[in-house]
């Protein structure tokens, strides 16, 4: 990122966002690498087993790790989104469900991928 791009107030919303996505994903992904029962029961529902479950968890913990590296939060931020994407459409088509929560945190990770793209694709958009 480059920073004489955003304000300082704009520097510390993002990093808000940032450390906010952190907890989030961070908790998310031991639950389901604890295997919490709730966890267990969702991936359950899925259908795919519960290998798929410790996948999640693990990507979910990278992504929270990438968030608060500063040279990788756009890359945090895009896998992150990926994974909202991917759950919203888990509670769509297969668990039912209300996916508002995976919509909002979704928003969140495209908003920090997007104000901490590289400087070739702020160019190029």
């Amino acid at each position: 990122m480059a920073s004489s791009l955003i304000s300082p107030t704009q520097r510390r919303i993002v990093w808000g966002v940032r450390i906010l996505l952190a907890l989030a994903f961070g908790a998310a992904g031991v639950s389901k690498l604890a295997g919490v029962p709730q966890m267990v029961q969702v991936f359950d529902a899925i259908g795919f087993g519960q290998w798929f479950r410790y996948l999640t968890g693990a990507v979910e913990i990278a992504g929270a790790v990438l968030m608060l590296l500063p040279a990788a939060g756009f890359f945090g931020g895009l896998l992150l989104g990926a994974i909202m994407v991917c759950a919203v459409a888990t509670h769509l088509l297969l668990i039912g469900g209300n996916p508002a929560p995976a919509v909002v945190l979704g928003a969140l990770a495209a908003f920090v991928a997007w104000r901490l793209r590289p400087v070739s694709l702020r160019a190029a958009g």
